[in-house]
């Protein structure tokens, strides 16, 4: 499985931006394994943002991006997220990630098997 990530660049806060991730492999990992985005900035470990449940199509978000970011699954190979109102703190490099993911408690718990390079969001004026 290979994942590459697309999308990223400057945009001022409150702007809006579009990450994609394309997603190439075995139809059968692609169909049954969920699908993650994270973002990482300097000095601070990697952390998920959002997950589209394979097991029941659930999308989970945590707290600082929900209502602002959606994310979907457009097809077997692409998934999308749609980052609106965006703020200086969303600033990070994005990356897309393949494996499992569920909610306990509001808190994602997640195995990834397979990630994508970055791609670099700046929100800045």
């Amino acid at each position: 499985v290979q994942l590459q990530a697309s999308g990223g660049g400057l945009v001022q806060p409150g702007g809006s931006l579009t990450l994609s991730c394309a997603a190439s492999g075995p139809k059968p990992e692609l169909e049954s394994w969920s699908l993650a985005w994270f973002r990482q900035v300097p000095g601070k470990e990697r952390g998920v943002i959002a997950c589209i449940s394979a097991s029941d199509k659930t999308i989970y978000y945590t707290d600082p991006v929900e209502g602002r970011f959606t994310a979907s699954k457009d097809n077997l190979n692409t998934v999308s997220l749609q980052m609106k109102t965006l703020k200086p703190e969303d600033t990070a490099q994005y990356y897309c990630a393949i494996g499992q993911c569920t909610r306990v408690s509001g808190v994602i718990y997640w195995d990834m098997y397979y990630w994508g390079e970055g791609t670099l969001v700046t929100v800045s004026s």
